[in-house]
Order: structure tokens, then C-alpha cells, then sequence
């Protein structure tokens, strides 16, 4: 099993990456702060205008840490990485599974099933804790709907038919969504899903912890061999990483949205935390990113019981565990992708 280690967030601006021996180094205003030994380190995420030498980049690369770059907000910009390692029987495989529209229309399936099936959990639990019976009966209603869309999946054999059902049922959590934000409603409230730019604080905050989990999906993807760009659900796009977005949609909600609203309802994020643009655009300040990095690593190192594996794990270790079973079903050594579904 691969070790949970850890991934270093450079947020600050001015802020110098170096190599120091084995070591990161990392100055601010031409000041030492940190050194970091690199055997330590999964992966480096600077955001912003953040200086980073070759033979850094070099020195990560030997150590199959990858270095990412993101803008201020969080979008994804660039990343470096050594010389990819994937086994090319592997690879091909996974390639013909791609051309085939059966195995897609299955591998989808799964996907989808257990992106509606913890996209309900999430709600049936907010619905157990809200206080509101007018706002609990729509939540009631909107997992009603979701787990009847579950039933039906296997009635579905194609993909666009299978893509329609999951953008119905990510329309009908997003409709209630606003119900399980509980506290600071006039600084975060969600009326639709807005991506590029998010147009509101609760769309900023989503999309900035989407960004951490997708980096966390891809690097898990790549670390089993498989191509993050050959996907089932998402289509084949150049520059996307279709499979990572894939296998994102079954976490999405139980580790980026729970998140999310756990912030908002228990003040560690306010809404004198986010900047708007003149084009509309809202992003974090530097603090309330810190703060949601903090929670973030915070909340990989939780424990829970995964299904599959009958074991507790570190909920960081899913996007791992998740590329390890989609590799060896793959391969052939399982008859099918289990998703993870939260019990």
C-alpha cells in the first residue's frame, strides 16, 4: 500500500524554492524559513508567483515528487515531473477498454454509481442535522430521487444516456445544496455551479478544494501505471486528464464538499476571506487558503472503513486505493471496478 506522505503548499508570495542537498529549501523575502528533506515529500504545490530553481526540479524529479504550479485561485497551470515509469502492457489495455463502448458504458456505470450513491449520504446526513423541516424535506426528496436514479442505472447501456443521468443527479444535489450551509448565509450561499471564473464565495471555495483532490487523484493515477489522460465518463480532450476527473466524481462529495461546508458552518472560513475582481471573479486571500490547506491535510489524515477492502484507512489514501483497484481490474485480476461508496 502506498504510504500517505506529505505534500507541501507554498502560498506565500516572494517566496524562493531552492535545492539544498537532499533538502527544499524555501526563502521568503530573501529569508530561510523551511527546509524540507525530500524523501519526505509526495508532492509540491506553489500557488502563485512562486520562484523555483532547475536543480530543484531535477532533485524532484529523481524522487518521483511532483512539482505543481497553480494560479492564485487555483487552477491549475503547469507541473513538472520526471521521466514517466507506467507498465506499457497496462497502458495498452487500458487504451482498448477506452475504445470499446461496452467497457467505457460499464466502467462508467460504476463511476456514476458511486458518485450518486455518496452524493446521498451527504444529503441524508444534512438532513438529519438540520433544524429546518421545510429544508429537510427537500433533502429528503432530492436523495428520494437520487438513490431511484440508482436503481435504474443498469437500465441505461450507453454512454450518453449514462452521462445524462449523472448530470440529472448532479442537478438535483446542487438544487438543495444550499440547504446544508447552515451558518454565515449572507456571505456563502450557492444558487448554481459556476467554474470559470466561480462567481460566488461557496463556487471559490469548492472549486479551490476540487483543484487539491483532482492533484491528488491524477498523482495516485500515475503512481499505478495508468494514463490520467484516458477516461470513460469524461471524454478524451487534449491537456485533460479525463481518468482523474473520472475517479474525482466518487470523492467529490463525501472529501471536497463535506469539507467545504464543515468551514463554513464551524467559522473556520469567513466571508471577508474571499476578493472579488472587476471581471467578477471571487478568489481566497492568502489566510483563508492556508486555512483550507490546514483543514484539508487535516482531513486526509481521518479514518474510515473502506467497503471494498473491509479496513480502515486514512481518508487520503482513497484516490490511491481507488487508482490500485481501477489498475487491477484493468489488468484483469478483478471482473470490475468497485467504486467507493461510503457506507
Amino acid at each position: 500500500m502506498k504510504r500517505l506522505l506529505n505534500t507541501l503548499y507554498i502560498t506565500s508570495k516572494k517566496t524562493y524554492l531552492s535545492k539544498d542537498g537532499d533538502t527544499v529549501h524555501v526563502e521568503i523575502d530573501k529569508k530561510t524559513k523551511h527546509k524540507f528533506p525530500i524523501h519526505l515529500l509526495e508532492s509540491i504545490i506553489c500557488f502563485g508567483d512562486v520562484m523555483c530553481t532547475p536543480a530543484l526540479m531535477y532533485l524532484c524529479a529523481l524522487n518521483k515528487v511532483s512539482l505543481s504550479f497553480l494560479s492564485h485561485s487555483g487552477r491549475f497551470l503547469a507541473k513538472v515531473q520526471g521521466p514517466v515509469s507506467g507498465n506499457v502492457l497496462l497502458r495498452r489495455e487500458q487504451y482498448r477498454k477506452a475504445d470499446s463502448p461496452i467497457c467505457s458504458a460499464n466502467i462508467a456505470r460504476a463511476i456514476i454509481l458511486g458518485k450518486i450513491a455518496n452524493s446521498r449520504t451527504v444529503l441524508m446526513r444534512g438532513a438529519r442535522e438540520i433544524q429546518n423541516d421545510s429544508a429537510c424535506i427537500n433533502l429528503k426528496n432530492a436523495a428520494s430521487h437520487l438513490a431511484y436514479l440508482i436503481k435504474n442505472l443498469e437500465k441505461y447501456e450507453d454512454l450518453d444516456s449514462l452521462r445524462g443521468i449523472e448530470g440529472e443527479a448532479a442537478k438535483t444535489y446542487f438544487s438543495v445544496f444550499d440547504h446544508l450551509i447552515l451558518s454565515q448565509k449572507e456571505d456563502f450561499y450557492f444558487k448554481e455551479r459556476s467554474r470559470r471564473p466561480p462567481l460566488d464565495n461557496m463556487n471559490a471555495l469548492l472549486s479551490f478544494i476540487y483543484t487539491l483532490l483532482a492533484h491528488d487523484v491524477t498523482s495516485s493515477i500515475e503512481a499505478v501505471g495508468l494514463d490520467p489522460a484516458v477516461g470513460y465518463l469524461h471524454k478524451d480532450r487534449p491537456g485533460r486528464s479525463s481518468l482523474a476527473l473520472d475517479l474525482l466524481e466518487e470523492c467529490r462529495s463525501f472529501i471536497a464538499d463535506r469539507l467545504a461546508l464543515s468551514l463554513i458552518n464551524r467559522l473556520q472560513i469567513k466571508g471577508n476571506g474571499f476578493i472579488k475582481s472587476e471581471s467578477g471573479n471571487i478568489r481566497m486571500d492568502e489566510n483563508s487558503r492556508r486555512e483550507v490547506l490546514h483543514a484539508y491535510q487535516k482531513r486526509k489524515q481521518e479514518e474510515i472503513f473502506h467497503p471494498f477492502l473491509g479496513e480502515k484507512i486514512s481518508i487520503g489514501l482513497i484516490p490511491h486505493i481507488q487508482s490500485l483497484l481501477f489498475a487491477r481490474f484493468v489488468r484483469g485480476d478483478l471482473d470490475g471496478y468497485a467504486p467507493f461508496i461510503l457506507k
